[in-house]
């Protein structure tokens, strides 16, 4: 737990277990902390800690939300389940928890329970010995104070600063200042003047016409996301150039901006620059190698050797609306149950197939229970 103040001084009541001074502590700061998986997930364990289990269920899910693959939120979900007696929900969530965590204590104890109080009296029995709250998740640690910290850490960075810099002066170690991964040298890709008063090539033949204000505007938005790390926004900008008349030096800026972003992951895909199946149908080509999010179900599934390719209907995983049909491909044998809606995180790839617009080279899955019922 991060040294926030609020956030430290409702840990402290929790762990002391006076949750509910802990939840009059953080239920008015909701709106400060919009968007906070720490705030969500310490929310609600005081919740579920303090008997409000309607209330726990609210901010498990929107911790769960935040970052749907976390341990800490699926455990809240997976008791409040329990705690309801649908055990076929509850497994669903502490197999996942053990799919990320495979020597977490609390799911292993779960089924374990489950499995000795299959029946529905056992069960029943078992709660009302009031033993639920031993699957309750951990109150995260109240943390230090910075002030408990302030001279201790002076005095180890002090000493950390002369240690490196001799390192550095030596060579023994590369210098900090421009290392891998930090873009706050974003700032050498920016254009010239002699780039921004010719951001155009005069005549020939390209999917997009922009006007000079337009190339210039695509270009300036694609640093700004490549800046805030939402790179599949900046990727759809980047080939609107290269798939325009911009300069032949525009574009080569564009190219080289593109080999500096990366692959996301589910925990940190930004949902919000997350394309739709229409949008990429409609314009493919603009969203060449951007990486989606699309949840459906999967079918014609074959593994063969390191490969696994199937057919996705795309939005079929409430099985009412299908969106459309794209063939996947992982360039790794990947374990899919094809009863079961999935989440697919992939990269587009135009596609020269006929009767094919757009292909997806998969980067990760997510299939669980839960995906089931979104809104439960």
């Amino acid at each position: 737990m991060k040294t926030d103040p609020i956030l430290r001084k409702a840990a402290r009541f929790a762990k002391s277990g006076n949750y509910e001074e802990a939840i009059r502590t953080l239920e008015p700061e909701v709106n400060r902390y919009y968007g906070s998986f720490r705030y969500y997930y310490l929310l609600g364990a005081c919740c579920i800690h303090a008997g409000d289990f309607g209330g726990a269920l609210t901010y498990f899910r929107l911790a769960s939300k935040e970052k749907i693959r976390d341990p800490l939120a699926l455990l809240g979900l997976a008791a409040l389940y329990l705690r309801r007696g649908e055990t076929d929900r509850a497994v669903d969530f502490y197999l996942e928890v053990q799919d990320i965590d495979r020597k977490n204590k609390i799911a292993k104890k779960a089924l374990n329970v489950i499995r000795r109080h299959s029946g529905a009296e056992s069960f029943a029995a078992w709660l009302e010995t009031g033993r639920l709250s031993s699957l309750f998740p951990p109150i995260p640690s109240p943390g230090f104070s910075p002030r408990m910290l302030i001279i201790p850490a002076a005095v180890l960075v002090a000493a950390l600063l002369i240690t490196y810099g001799a390192l550095v002066q030596f060579r023994m170690l590369p210098n900090p200042f421009n290392p891998r991964g930090n873009r706050s040298g974003v700032a050498e890709f920016a254009l010239n003047r002699e780039e921004r008063n010719a951001p155009l090539e005069i005549g020939g033949s390209y999917r997009y016409i922009l006007t000079r204000d337009q190339a210039l505007s695509s270009y300036d938005k694609a640093l700004a996301f490549f800046t805030e790390y939402r790179d599949e926004a900046a990727k759809v900008e980047l080939n609107r150039i290269l798939e325009s008349n911009a300069s032949e030096s525009l574009k080569n800026r564009a190219r080289i901006l593109l080999t500096f972003t990366e692959t996301p992951g589910f925990d940190n895909f930004r949902r919000s620059d997350n394309a739709s199946y229409g949008d990429i149908i409609a314009d493919p080509a603009l969203y060449r190698d951007v990486h989606v999010i699309w949840r459906g179900m999967a079918t014609n599934v074959t593994v063969n050797g390191n490969t696994t390719t199937f057919d996705f209907l795309v939005g079929y995983d409430t099985r009412k609306t299908l969106e459309g049909i794209v063939p996947v491909e992982f360039s790794q044998a990947v374990s899919i149950n094809s009863e079961r809606p999935l989440e697919v995180l992939g990269r587009v790839s135009p596609s020269s197939a006929r009767g094919e617009a757009i292909r997806l080279e998969g980067v990760a899955i997510h299939q669980s229970g839960r995906l089931e019922n979104p809104a439960n």
